[in-house]
């Protein structure tokens, strides 16, 4: 366990029952293996581990009393006391039908019906879990950052890098001025004139991707303000993040890796960027945003007279 999980969950209420399996899935990547195993157990059999005193799911997973408290601080309760409590709360929400078991994972044989029945609950869950996870007060210290920028740059590759430009035409009909930089040399190049009321924005799922990393570093180093949306808060990028932004760790499957599943919770992520942005900045953003309206309706009508 690194500090900076400890940091990043430290403090605050524990989560709500419903939030336990979203927290189990975005920390259990920077876990040790032993606390690994009883985070998996808690949110695999909520009921079952509710049953057992902190000595019984120590044997359950093989490891000690000792392991089994910190993975419990690690998740936001104070102690393995409140851990079961709230396994008992899931397992009673699960039970009424308001908390349904992960489904499983595709197969290649499935019928085309089920694939959207699970890729649907998948995308469900993964709102939910982002939503739960998500630091509304980093959301809004990042908000009120790029509310109030002269530049903001986004950096993201791959499945990431089409959702740093999904952020850039959001914000550039609200009149804020935005970039999606992929070439990682164009990203450098533009960090290096970036300065303290500038805004650069890392979009990495791992949070280890290196092309990211180093715009987001060098615009750190010069004073911009830095935003991480990443689904590992201990990742490498968070070093140079003066905000976090955590996704939530999507479920990785053979037929959907981690990179297009991830992509949901970073929608979401950048969803609410935009609108608390427009909230804040709301005079300037309502008369921006009729103005592309008209501007795209007018090119997209049929031209006569010619």
């Amino acid at each position: 366990m690194t500090q900076d999980v400890k940091e990043i969950f430290a403090g605050g209420a524990p989560p709500a029952p419903a939030a336990l399996a979203a927290k189990v899935r975005t920390l259990a990547p920077s876990m040790t293996r032993s606390m690994q195993r009883v985070a998996e157990a808690v949110a695999g059999d909520p009921a079952g581990c509710a049953a057992l005193t902190v000595t019984g799911l120590a044997e359950l997973t093989g490891t000690s009393e000792a392991t089994v408290v910190r993975t419990a601080r690690l998740l936001g309760y104070p102690g393995y006391r409140d851990l079961r409590l709230a396994l008992a709360g899931l397992a009673a929400q699960q039970q009424s039908g308001r908390a349904p078991a992960v489904t499983a994972d595709i197969a290649v044989d499935d019928p085309i019906a089920d694939v959207v029945a699970k890729l649907a609950y998948d995308e469900q869950q993964t709102l939910a879990d982002t939503a739960a996870a998500l630091d509304t007060a980093q959301l809004g210290a990042a908000v009120a950052a790029i509310a109030a920028a002269r530049r903001v740059d986004i950096y993201g590759v791959g499945a990431s890098g089409l959702v740093a430009q999904d952020l850039v035409q959001k914000l550039m009909r609200i009149g804020v001025m935005a970039h999606a930089h992929s070439d990682p040399h164009l990203a450098v190049t533009g960090a290096v004139q970036l300065r303290a009321k500038d805004v650069a924005i890392a979009i990495t799922h791992s949070g280890s991707t290196g092309d990211v990393i180093e715009p987001l570093r060098v615009a750190f180093e010069h004073g911009a303000t830095t935003v991480a949306v990443t689904g590992r808060p201990s990742g490498p990028v968070t070093q140079y993040a003066d905000h976090v932004l955590t996704t939530s760790a999507a479920r990785e499957s053979e037929l959907r890796p981690a990179a297009m599943s991830s992509r949901t919770s970073q929608l979401l992520v950048v969803d609410c960027l935009f609108v608390g942005v427009a909230q804040r900045t709301y005079e300037t953003a309502a008369p921006a945003l009729s103005a592309s309206y008209e501007a795209l309706a007018h090119r997209h009508s049929p031209r006569t007279g010619r």
